[in-house]
């Protein structure tokens, strides 16, 4: 089994991580011109977003053709020798299948459209008049998730964009596409995939309406979503190889599942729980302060539950859907390097294999953008209309894009102080944040204390120490909001990660005895007289190791 228990994966969105053209664009050989730095961080894998061809209506999640190459970011030819030079700095590629659906652009919609029998079983087509869709499900973009063709007086089911037709995965043939695809990218070399969204691909015989909620329920970790993953994994020899699922509205129950061993499904699973604690009443566009202590209990329910049934989790903070945690969780301005340190010691001391998505690294933050024309995100854009129209001012929706908007993780990858940012000589697609003169990696690469070399240290005792490894997980602190701690156990070893969540100095309900341990890593000084701690200072994180006899 491939050890991905010891590997850190980095997150690559293309598009904005180096332009090697002069287009404004990020392509793919910008990726190969910055594989030495890609190597300085110790990562074993890049997770790149997809640069199949595609109309690019969701940034690529729309593939039209699953084996060609979008001339935006480059040629076969460009993805062979990111591949083979990747491969020779010791980096497998993950590459990101976007397997629930598929671009109305592509040849077998179309065939589909043409009134193909054959290839309208590749999608959920159902009859219905113009009038009465199918169910009343919605789709995850807003509106109907049905599609009326008046050609074929046939609805098709489309879970995200109407552009994006979902793929009927109850058709064997359709399965057996898939797995061609996969079979056709692990010939060129790659070595892991990444799955969009896949816990929806199975969706059940009979389509009825939903009487409680949006169609999720009926669809969400799906009636055959297991024995379907399993048989593509055996099919295409792809169980030894590390692959992650991502998961929407999915339980923990199922997660354990997938990413147990013993099923043969996935190696791990995103999640993104965690990632809703700001959300008021649940809703993405209502802004309020993180609740710390529902992130807590998220994080222990899952750490702990999946130890217990042997699954595994993919730990992350940020991608390119998300925003900037360190101004979400963080704090940008005066603690903006300690906070920055603190929430990456969160995530890769946990049990789980850690994702670093680009500038992470960097501690960068979300833009800061003034005006909606600064914006590209298609939601991001929709949603601030719909704001307007539920009574807010420009100056309040314009607050809620800056924390919430998918582009605050979108702005391009901050190279040097330069004018823009060393991303490209031309005037990137989009618009490069003010602080890019000191948040940058070549200034960075020059401090010793950087938030840089931090996230080295970080990927580099996770190749050290079998206790972040492999290590069980018990959690302390529980009831004090304000402490993000836990121990990792194994064989003796004992390993104690205390995190300070705020902007505060917190004194310990209890105190820890720090006698007999050795400080790994801190984002503070440790003069090490003491033999107890008693408090953290505004955002101070510490990792203590026992010290073995023997």
């Amino acid at each position: 089994m491939n050890n991905f228990k010891k590997s850190t994966i980095y997150q690559i969105y293309p598009k904005s991580f180096y332009d090697s053209n002069g287009d404004g664009t990020g392509d793919i050989q910008g990726i190969i011109q910055k594989l030495d730095y890609i190597k300085s961080l110790g990562v074993d894998y890049i997770w790149s977003t997809p640069f199949f061809a595609s109309p690019m209506n969701d940034n690529g999640y729309d593939v039209e053709d699953y084996r060609k190459i979008n001339p935006l970011f480059g040629t076969m030819e460009d993805v062979e020798e990111l591949i083979a030079k990747a491969g020779e700095r010791g980096i497998g590629l993950m590459f990101d299948m976007v397997f629930n659906h598929t671009s109305t652009k592509h040849e077998w919609f179309r065939k589909a459209l043409s009134g193909d029998r054959n290839y309208m079983d590749y999608y959920i087509f159902r009859d219905g008049s113009p009038e009465t869709p199918p169910t009343n499900w919605t789709s995850k973009f807003g509106g109907s998730a049905w599609e009326y063709v008046p050609s074929l007086k046939k609805w098709y089911l489309h879970l995200f964009d109407v552009t994006q037709a979902d793929l009927n995965w109850n058709n064997p043939n359709v399965r057996e596409e898939l797995k061609n695809v996969i079979r056709f990218w692990k010939k060129k070399g790659v070595k892991g995939f990444r799955f969009d969204v896949v816990n929806l691909i199975s969706k059940p015989e009979v389509l009825e309406d939903d009487t409680t909620g949006d169609g999720r329920r009926f669809y969400s970790d799906g009636p055959h979503v297991h024995e379907f993953l399993k048989e593509l994994a055996a099919d295409t020899e792809i169980e030894d190889m590390i692959t992650v699922g991502e998961m929407s509205s999915t339980s923990l129950e199922h997660c354990i599942r997938y990413s147990n061993p013993d099923e043969k499904e996935l190696s791990m699973c995103f999640n993104f729980h965690h990632l809703k604690v700001d959300y008021k009443d649940g809703n993405k566009w209502e802004l309020m302060e993180p609740d710390y202590q529902k992130l807590k209990e998220l994080f222990e329910t899952w750490q702990t539950e999946m130890e217990k049934h042997n699954g595994w989790n993919a730990v992350f903070w940020c991608n390119h859907d998300q925003p900037r945690i360190v101004s979400r969780f963080g704090n940008e301005k005066k603690y903006w390097k300690e906070s920055a340190k603190m929430l990456a010691v969160c995530i890769h001391m946990l049990r789980g294999t850690p994702y670093i998505f680009q500038g992470e690294e960097l501690g960068m933050t979300n833009p800061g953008y003034e005006e909606i024309g600064e914006y590209r995100d298609v939601e991001s854009i929709h949603y601030y209309h719909i704001l307007l129209e539920e009574g807010k001012t420009q100056k309040e929706a314009l607050e809620i894009l800056g924390q919430r908007s998918r582009d605050n993780g979108r702005s391009p990858m901050q190279w040097n102080s330069d004018k823009y940012a060393g991303f490209s000589e031309k005037e990137p697609w989009i618009g490069v944040p003010e602080n890019h003169r000191f948040i940058n990696v070549e200034a960075e690469n020059q401090d010793a204390d950087s938030i840089l070399n931090y996230y080295r240290k970080l990927v580099d005792l996770r190749k050290r120490y079998t206790v972040i490894q492999d290590g069980g997980i018990e959690f302390l602190f529980q009831k004090q909001r304000e402490v993000f701690a836990y121990k990792r156990l194994l064989d003796g070893q004992e390993l104690i990660v205390l995190n300070n969540l705020t902007e505060k100095e917190v004194f310990l309900q209890e105190a820890i005895i720090s006698k007999g341990y050795e400080c790994l890593i801190s984002n503070y000084e440790q003069d090490g007289k003491d033999s107890t701690l008693q408090s953290l200072r505004p955002y101070e994180s510490i990792v203590m190791l026992n010290k073995q006899v023997g």
